[in-house]
């Protein structure tokens, strides 16, 4: 469901396959793990790109999955606690992160690519879309908070949370929401290997990175922590 490569101080994570990369506890794991793997095998200066195969690069939680145990309740619990796990570990990996937005990132697709120090998008194909005011859907606070902290302008907060907006990706880098667009899988990826390779020759500390981001994203974190949920999740 995932693979990591490494080109020189360079990780790339790919989402494999078709599919909608949904997000369960079984793909959550596969990608928490190849995060432990680059956090084990970095350098002092490297840099970490998440991008995904074919349409999607994530279509937000897994519902069916969610939907598919009579003990709904659980699994609400198990998704939301892994999902944030893995928010926490984006945010304290040392080193400069970015994200290839190559297809359509919904929902709780959107918050993972938030998580990321900088988003790329692709422009001929995807969408950003927060749905859940269209599919009746509590948003929980420490979600919010990803927004709060990731999304500068309130009108753009606005759009994303209060009329379930479809932006493109041009629509999202004029509103600040992602840093470039590019014409192409390829493309955008190319770009995210370029943008890294510049922040890799920077040679920054890690660890110094990571503590700066911590404290520059205390509000997620402290909301993740206490568990805060203003929905179910």
């Amino acid at each position: 469901m995932c693979t990591l490569e490494k080109q020189g101080n360079i990780f790339i994570l790919t989402l494999t396959g078709p599919g909608e990369h949904r997000l369960n506890p079984t793909l959550i794991d596969e990608i928490r793990s190849a995060l432990g793997r680059v956090r084990a095998e970095s350098t002092t200066s490297s840099a970490l790109i998440t991008t995904a195969e074919g349409k999607f690069f994530s279509n937000g939680l897994d519902l069916q999955w969610l939907q598919s145990s009579p003990d709904r309740q659980a699994r609400t619990h198990q998704l939301g606690s892994k999902f944030r796990s893995l928010i926490a570990d984006l945010i304290s990996l040392p080193m400069p992160t970015i994200a290839a937005v190559t297809g359509h990132a919904s929902a709780a697709g959107i918050g993972l690519a938030l998580c990321y120090d900088y988003v790329l998008m692709r422009k001929d194909r995807g969408f950003l879309y927060m749905s859940e005011l269209d599919i009746g859907m509590r948003i929980p606070a420490w979600f919010v908070a990803i927004i709060r902290c990731k999304v500068g302008a309130p009108a753009a907060r606005r759009l994303l949370l209060l009329a379930a907006g479809k932006l493109t990706a041009t629509e999202a880098v004029e509103k600040g929401i992602v840093d470039s667009e590019h014409i192409g899988a390829e493309a955008t990826v190319e770009a995210a290997v370029g943008l890294a390779e510049k922040l890799v020759a920077k040679k920054w500390d890690g660890e110094v990175y990571a503590q700066i981001r911590m404290e520059l994203f205390s509000e997620i974190l402290g909301e993740i922590r206490a568990n805060s949920t203003g929905s179910r999740l």
